[in-house]
């Protein structure tokens, strides 16, 4: 299944540590609502079936029902990844009136103030439970999406626990990438041992609950999954390129929000001309990787995070992922 994510808009009500977008202020030249319809038409047309609506903060894009209305219409899947703060009752339910499908709502701890701190917005924990709160009342699906730095790691269980709890259908869990704001806190970041283990533990988590817990940029997830002997409906770690590409705001397309490799602009080239034809998406879809991703029995099931590899090799995306404790067995 084919995922896009757009940056509807670089507009956001937060100044997040780990953005990888720099969000604040709107970008000059932004998509304008015609110039959306005809990327939403070309995303389809491509063959992809779920739209992510992201930002910045999407919901501060003032078409942004009428495009998901528009999107719904063309068989698209309509989902979102929002800090949640505007999701009051109304928006909820004029969201799932819409076509909307699901929403991603960042949580980063079960304290306010860390999650407040992290996101440079008082009142940000508070504003995101009400949000999940009312896409529940209003009927409309949601998830808790988690950045995983050193300081929320030792919660995450506790953090599932809460999002069964208040009725999220999944919690995502989001690896930093050092890009955007993200370079200046690459510190608080996970390294190998820490991140095989926090990885691991998710995964025998998972054992104990009914929601979906899924690993983002973080691969290696499905290879410790099946050491555990788990079964997963997702068959491949890193999707950079080949079932997955992200639009800026003005239209600017990448194979990952993290992975700087310019592919192509929509207003100049057709969205599905670049998703079928550029040389940097026909190079990711050979899966030749160099170092201990090329000759890991897992290549075809992880990948590695092609993006970590272009940062911690001069940008070469075809390198081994640097964080992977993996490359220590080669030939196993």
């Amino acid at each position: 299944m084919n995922i896009v994510s757009w940056n509807v808009t670089n507009a956001c009500n937060m100044y997040c540590a780990h953005c990888y977008r720099d969000a604040g202020c709107k970008a000059e030249d932004e998509l304008s609502t015609e110039q959306a319809k005809k990327l939403l038409t070309e995303i389809k047309k491509a063959g992809f079936q779920i739209m992510i609506f992201s930002g910045g903060e999407p919901l501060m894009r003032p078409d942004l029902l009428e495009l998901v209305r528009f999107a719904d219409s063309l068989g698209l899947f309509p989902v979102f990844g929002t800090n949640g703060t505007l999701i009051t009752p109304e928006m909820a339910r004029d969201l799932k009136a819409a076509g909307a499908r699901a929403m991603g709502i960042s949580l980063d701890s079960l304290d306010p103030g860390k999650h407040d701190k992290f996101r440079s917005f008082p009142g940000g924990w508070q504003g995101a439970v009400d949000g999940m709160k009312n896409c529940r009342a209003a009927g409309l699906p949601f998830q808790i999406h988690t950045t995983v730095m050193d300081w929320n790691a030792p919660e995450l269980e506790d953090m599932i626990d809460f999002a069964v709890e208040i009725g999220a259908r999944a919690h995502h869990f989001f690896f930093l990438v050092p890009t955007g704001r993200a370079a200046t806190i690459e510190e608080e970041s996970l390294r190998a041992e820490q991140y095989e283990d926090v990885l691991t533990r998710i995964m025998k988590k998972q054992q104990e609950v009914k929601i979906e817990l899924k690993p983002t940029c973080a691969p290696q997830f499905l290879r410790i999954a099946a050491e555990l002997g788990q079964k997963s409906r997702f068959h491949r770690g890193c999707l950079a390129g080949l079932s997955y590409c992200i639009i800026s705001p003005k239209g600017k397309v990448q194979p990952c929000a993290y992975l700087k490799e310019y592919l192509g602009d929509v207003r100049d080239t057709p969205f599905d001309e670049i998703w079928k034809n550029n040389e940097v998406l026909k190079k990711l879809r050979t899966l030749a990787y160099a170092g201990g991703c090329g000759t890991c029995k897992y290549n075809h099931l992880c990948g590695g995070c092609r993006a970590r590899a272009a940062i911690y090799h001069d940008g070469d995306y075809m390198a081994e992922e640097p964080w992977c404790l993996y490359h220590g067995r080669r030939g196993e």
